[in-house]
């Protein structure tokens, strides 16, 4: 297991497309694990493999509700609702934006065994889902900010004065 670099907005990798799993691998298997450790070493919600510079579909979340999850080639088959709030991302270190997202997201994917799962959530992980499967087409949470991206010093700020 290992610590990789995230890759910062900017870097041309950050906007391409991914490419489709076709078998899973020892090698893409250690990605994975090295996706969460990284994940969590940041501190951070999601992770996609373009973020650690691999140009493949697959993703990694954990917004704490349940197990950590790994999806392999997922997609967004269904959403519901919408919630607007405060987003950030581990590539773009330091700054949040209000981001509008369903409130209830479905995706279909596969496990790291390359058995067909369905991961359903509301809320955070609802928002986590979207916006790390947005980074398999090359796009960031930046193209969706409604307003400007502000510092999260000053927004942490202004939460504590609420």
């Amino acid at each position: 297991m290992a610590i990789r670099e995230i890759r910062v907005m900017g870097d041309p990798v950050l906007s391409k497309r991914c490419k489709e799993v076709t078998e899973m691998t020892d090698r893409l298997k250690t990605l994975v694990n090295d996706m969460f450790d990284t994940m969590y070493d940041a501190e951070g919600v999601g992770l996609a493999a373009p973020q650690v510079g691999i140009l493949k579909r697959i993703v990694v979340v954990d917004v704490g509700d349940d197990e950590p999850v790994a999806l392999i080639n997922p997609r967004l088959v269904s959403t519901d609702g919408e919630q607007t709030g405060s987003e950030g991302c581990l590539s773009v270190p330091g700054k949040v934006g209000m981001v509008t997202r369903p409130l209830y997201a479905k995706v279909l994917a596969f496990d790291t065994d390359m058995k067909p799962i369905e991961v359903e959530g509301n809320g955070l992980k609802a928002r986590a889902l979207v916006h790390e499967l947005e980074h398999l087409d090359g796009h960031l949470y930046v193209e969706k900010v409604e307003g400007e991206l502000r510092d999260v010093s000053d927004f942490e700020e202004e939460e504590e004065e609420e």
